[in-house]
């Protein structure tokens, strides 16, 4: 019972900050509805007991992606010396998209089943995906890190050759 009433306390609040993000004025506030909708879903992501997916979020989406987006806003509110205006011109257009998006969303799910189990996902799941990606999924994990670590030194070289 609780953790329906949370649930659905969640689903509100995401749908609310979803759509202050499209139709608020205010570029700066647009983000931090954005933010707290990340941080739902993270909620939402606890509640169904995917604790590694939750934590990713929260690191990922809320904490670096959000601060880079408001970083972003605060350096480029005063470009080339001249104020830029902040405000978001298209909020019915945005709102418009948005509410076909959520109507498109909800009339895929009509024909859809969905089934609801009593049986609660094992509580390790982070030792569970630790295990997978060092024994079964150890190839394709090291083949990501050496393409992470070329981008790295790719990026590393094109920034010396720019700046000298």
């Amino acid at each position: 019972m609780t953790e329906t009433i949370v649930f659905y306390l969640f689903s509100f609040i995401i749908i609310v900050s979803a759509l202050a993000v499209v139709t608020l004025r205010n570029i700066f506030h647009c983000a931090l509805f954005l933010i707290l909708c990340l941080f739902c879903v993270a909620g939402l992501y606890v509640l169904l007991y995917a604790d590694f997916i939750a934590v990713i979020q929260v690191l990922l989406y809320v904490g670096a992606v959000s601060i880079l987006i408001i970083f972003a806003i605060m350096l480029t509110a005063r470009l080339a010396g001249r104020q830029v205006v902040m405000q978001n011109e298209q909020t019915f257009i945005g709102a418009f998209l948005a509410l076909i998006l959520m109507g498109g969303i909800l009339w895929s799910l009509t024909g859809t089943f969905i089934r609801q189990s009593a049986e609660v996902p094992p509580p390790k799941s982070l030792a569970t995906i630790g295990r997978l990606l060092m024994t079964d999924y150890v190839l394709p994990f090291e083949l990501v890190s050496v393409l992470l670590l070329a981008a790295l030194i790719g990026a590393i070289v094109i920034a010396r050759r720019e700046g000298t």
